[in-house]
């Protein structure tokens, strides 16, 4: 059943006509769904009717959201402009649905941009589309995994003649697209809101200037009391990939930062990041649980990486059935955790997951109480450890047919 706030006709017409927004009408066409001017009248979360043709509106996540990132601590993207995290479609109470169609993700975006001669997009992403941990593709992934798959417009019947990963070219055009008319670095300095380390702001001044930009009240989050993320709400009339997108109220979780006293640190210049800031989605609030760099949840101590097909990992980071699990000490390292068996460090080498006096430590995190690695859980590896082998194990699919996921059994 589709969710419908009925309104009069007149206030969504209003709401059309106050949209600082509506020039997107005029972007370039995208390859997508032929939408007849009826189809597009219908404003998502706004609708009177409950559209059919659900690739010309967009539903259950009709709330659309551009979810923006500002990370100084470790400095990540360009010092005068915040990054992208990605566009996520919410339905509209609040609540969301998430990787919604396992047989469409994607395993390196890179290849797929240029497969369609996104090459120009592709560049501007490398620069504004970063990464905490130097994995940006890895990023780009788990956007489109978990948030791309579940925005009806881009499924497969939309597309006259589709074409496979077209999809996914076309989210990320439109991603960087709505990044790119909305500039929060430039917003909020416009309002005298610029980066400091003695400086701090009230949450009402930083609404206040994202308000005169956006149309409407946006979401600020942060971290111990220092801003990191702003998300922009929005319906759509038409389809995800050409619509018009029109600035919404917040539905679901409001800002978490604090009244007065936020603190706006400066990038130190750097840019290249360092695996130990915030990580995607990790301020969305329930109902659906979200990655966590808390260690203690549930990483934290000593205990045995299990492997969801059957046994777990040994000391050297291999995957076994037919022996006892090694003990792995995991250690809070940032807003993520270092894991250590008794041979050393573990850590990610050439995309082999290894332990070793020699091997440097990566920082992991969590999610959904699973192992991630470049913002997803799915490890890989060549042959099935059930037959008696010690398994290597990868972050990488190519050429490695199976697929695990890896949990935390405390002792």
């Amino acid at each position: 059943m589709h969710y419908s706030q009925l309104l009069s006709l007149g206030a969504v017409a209003s709401i059309a006509a106050a949209s600082p927004l509506n020039l997107f009408c005029g972007r370039s066409d995208v390859v997508g769904p032929t939408c007849s001017k009826q189809e597009v009248s219908q404003l998502s979360c706004r609708n009177t009717t409950n559209p059919e043709n659900l690739c010309c509106f967009n539903s259950p996540g009709g709330q659309i959201l551009l979810t923006q990132f500002w990370n100084a601590q470790p400095d990540i993207g360009p010092v005068d402009s915040w990054t992208l995290h990605g566009l996520w479609p919410d339905n509209c109470d609040g609540t969301w649905e998430q990787f919604c169609d396992k047989s469409r993700e994607s395993t390196d975006i890179s290849a797929v941009m240029n497969k369609f001669g996104r090459t120009e997009t592709l560049s501007y992403m490398q620069k504004y589309w970063r990464s905490n941990n130097n994995n940006d593709d890895g990023l780009w992934q788990h956007e489109w995994n978990k948030h791309g798959t579940c925005m009806s417009t881009y499924n497969p019947e939309c597309y006259s003649t589709p074409q496979k990963d077209q999809a996914i070219a076309d989210y990320m055009d439109k991603s960087v697209e709505l990044f790119k008319q909305l500039d929060t670095y430039k917003t909020l300095a416009a309002a005298g809101i610029v980066p400091s380390t003695s400086e701090t702001y009230t949450l009402s001044a930083l609404q206040a200037a994202a308000k005169a930009a956006h149309g409407e009240e946006v979401v600020f989050n942060c971290k111990g009391g220092k801003l990191v993320e702003v998300w922009y709400h929005f319906n759509v009339y038409g389809s995800a990939q050409s619509g018009k997108y029109v600035p919404s109220l917040v539905v679901g979780s409001p800002s978490n930062c604090p009244k007065t006293g936020i603190m706006y640190l400066p990038k130190n210049g750097n840019g290249n990041g360092g695996g130990n800031g915030s990580k995607p989605s990790s301020t969305r609030s329930p109902p659906v649980p979200q990655p966590t760099g808390n260690p203690g949840e549930p990483f934290s101590g000593r205990g045995y990486l299990t492997v969801d097909k059957g046994g777990c990992l040994i000391s050297s980071g291999k995957w076994y059935t037919k022996g006892t699990c090694a003990t792995f000490t995991a250690a809070a390292a940032g807003s993520g955790f270092t894991l250590r068996s008794s041979k050393g460090p573990c850590g990610v080498v050439s995309g082999e997951l290894q332990c070793g006096a020699e091997v440097e430590a990566t920082t992991f995190t969590a999610t959904e109480s699973k192992l991630a690695n470049g913002y997803t859980t799915a490890f890989y590896a060549s042959g099935d450890a059930n037959t008696g082998s010690q398994v290597a194990v990868f972050t990488t699919s190519e050429g490695k047919p199976t697929t695990l996921s890896i949990s935390w059994l405390g002792l």
